[in-house]
């Protein structure tokens, strides 16, 4: 079958790494199934593993992709909840047990024409939703609505700052909170990525460091290091940093005296739980609320899929299809 694969690993130049073609159809374990994929989104997840963060050279080659929807064994059309875990050792979240992955870490994943998963893995895709609005949720959306409401616990009539508009937790955390009356500010380096940040619902959008007209109740940091020590000064006494990614470094300082004088939060997150996943549909479905597209290849055209991920001129989900 056809895949976008990770044939070698190149920190470097990652791009080179990557290879799409023809490879092994994935064999389903006892308690999976195997899904034929219509669409599957790309995420900076597969941009890491071509540089070899999270995936070692026994695991070669590897399809990469977390995210897909498509046909299941019967008939239906699922979404793919690509978190493999047990959660019952962990109070139901699968996202804590510590042996857990995603899907192109240790099992094959979903840029390909099937992808095999746990059978409790495939979530009904709402009827209403394309192909590609269903594959760009896995990761992206369902990791900006555990930020929101799970570890921000965001209100309506709150403030929050959004680092990096442009993005697909970015793009996502912007469209959830309009939509559950939270005032969005967004911070983005590109004027063009600021007004759609605006469009999508940011009230107000600034260039990185900027200062804000005030503090806000929580921000949703998926930068890392160039935007982190300004995500601590925007936030109010008690507020809370949520942390899920490091696009810019992942190592940086933290001002002590600023954190405990003000009772500050800085809380990691990582995806979500599939009771959670269910909950953002239900949420989206409520509200209206579709996530944009921001352009779709044929996956045997995945080169320059990945290549327009690498260059980051991107606002919402790049969709390979099937």
């Amino acid at each position: 079958m056809l895949a976008a694969f990770a044939a070698r690993l190149n920190n470097d130049d990652p791009l080179s790494a990557l290879e799409v073609g023809d490879v092994e159809a994935p064999a389903a374990p006892e308690g999976w199934v195997t899904v034929d994929v219509k669409a599957a989104a790309l995420n900076h997840h597969d941009i890491w593993s071509l540089r070899g963060v999270g995936l070692g050279e026994d695991k070669l080659p590897m399809i990469l992709g977390c995210d897909a929807a498509g046909i299941g064994p019967d008939g239906s059309e699922v979404i793919v909840h690509s978190v493999i875990g047990d959660g019952s050792k962990t109070g139901g979240d699968e996202t804590l047990d510590p042996k857990r992955s995603l899907l192109s870490e240790v099992y094959p994943g979903t840029l390909a024409e099937q992808v095999s998963v746990p059978a409790a893995n495939l979530i009904p895709k709402p009827a209403d939703m394309s192909w590609e609005e269903a594959a760009s949720l896995p990761t992206a959306w369902l990791t900006a609505y555990r930020m929101l409401f799970t570890k921000a616990q965001v209100q309506p009539g709150q403030t929050i700052l959004v680092q990096g508009a442009g993005g697909g937790v970015a793009t996502a955390a912007i469209a959830l909170a309009k939509a559950a009356d939270v005032q969005v500010w967004a911070t983005s380096r590109s004027e063009a990525k600021r007004a759609k940040a605006e469009e999508l619902g940011a009230e107000q959008t600034f260039e990185p460091g900027a200062r804000l007209p005030g503090r806000v109740d929580a921000v949703i940091e998926t930068v890392g290091d160039a935007t982190f020590g300004h995500s601590l000064k925007s936030v109010r006494p008690g507020g809370r940093v949520v942390v899920c990614g490091s696009t810019s470094g992942g190592v940086t300082s933290l001002e002590l005296q600023r954190l405990f004088f003000l009772q500050l939060e800085v809380l990691g997150s990582t995806m979500g739980t599939k009771e959670e996943f269910a909950a953002m549909l239900a949420f989206m479905a409520t509200h209206r609320v579709k996530p944009p597209i921001d352009s779709t290849f044929p996956l045997a055209n995945g080169r320059p899929a990945f290549a327009k991920l690498y260059d980051g001129d991107v606002f919402g989900k790049i969709v390979l299809t099937n």
